[in-house]
């Protein structure tokens, strides 16, 4: 068997690498070079050095944008993952209909982006329209609209995981705990939480690095209204590179920037949350 699978898995293997390839290996090279560019198209590039980067801090609407995804970020993170974990917590306690109840709260993260955000712009809009208000009448009702949107969608998601990683506790430890006399928030902290910290760096993972890349809801949910102030970075991004004549190139450097934050805070938190797993 072994010798079949290394004997055929160049055959299996190429499709897949090929797809990779011109999906995202030369794409992403080429982003790469065109920010060093000023262009239209990719047949009229024209190479003008850090040009372009240097266009993005003389570009205010970046730094607010970045500042704005940084808060987002630290707020949904925070939120999503208690809150999973707190209902993980409860759909663990053997309550009749624990199924079921996954189930539902699962079922948000089925529903794509867009139709997502568009459905609770009527939601919020509907809400706030008894104080005289709108999600576009201020930056920090969008803030709390994306919040609140994206704790939606999501804690059903990282609740799975929690609970599968709540689940594989052996059951010995937790009544080793209890005959040593430890209360409830003692194991909590000192038990299950150390168990759990694989779960907690995917799901620390998922949301941040979603947090970060959010785009299709905040597109639907304000388009960045009122005056660009409730603009994520992704949606930043877009706007300089489609809504700006002749900023393609600095949208292109934009987005390199947005790759490098990402993958550095993605990678410093998986590293933070990776050190403090214990071995079952």
């Amino acid at each position: 068997m072994e010798k079949s699978i290394k004997k055929y898995f160049p055959i299996f293997a190429l499709p897949t690498l090929v797809a990779f390839t011109i999906g995202f290996i030369i794409p992403f090279v080429m982003g790469i070079y065109l920010s060093f560019c000023e262009f239209t198209t990719v047949t009229d590039a024209k190479f003008v050095g850090l040009k372009n980067y240097a266009r993005i801090f003389t570009d205010n609407t970046f730094g607010h944008a970045l500042w704005y995804t940084v808060l987002f970020t630290i707020v949904s993170v925070l939120a999503i993952n208690i809150l999973a974990f707190v209902v993980a917590m409860l759909l663990t306690k053997g309550i009749k209909g624990t199924n079921a109840f996954r189930t539902v709260f699962f079922m948000p993260n089925l529903i794509g982006g867009i139709v997502l955000g568009y459905i609770w712009q009527i939601i919020l809009n509907g809400v706030l329209a008894h104080w005289g208000r709108t999600l576009t009448y201020s930056s920090k009702y969008g803030f709390w609209g994306l919040v609140i949107l994206m704790c939606w969608q999501q804690i059903g998601y990282m609740m799975i995981i929690y609970v599968a990683g709540i689940q594989n506790i052996p059951g010995d430890l937790i009544e080793a705990a209890k005959i040593d006399g430890a209360t409830p928030s003692q194991i909590l902290k000192n038990v299950t939480i150390p168990m759990v910290m694989p779960s907690i760096t995917i799901c620390s993972f998922l949301t941040l690095t979603n947090s970060f890349k959010l785009f299709d809801q905040n597109l639907a949910l304000t388009a960045g209204e009122p005056a660009n102030s409730s603009e994520l970075l992704a949606l930043n991004i877009f706007n300089t590179f489609y809504g700006r004549n002749g900023w393609e190139g600095v949208g292109q450097a934009k987005a390199v920037v947005f790759f490098v934050i990402v993958a550095v805070i993605a990678i410093t938190q998986n590293k933070i949350t990776r050190s403090r797993e214990v071995q079952q």
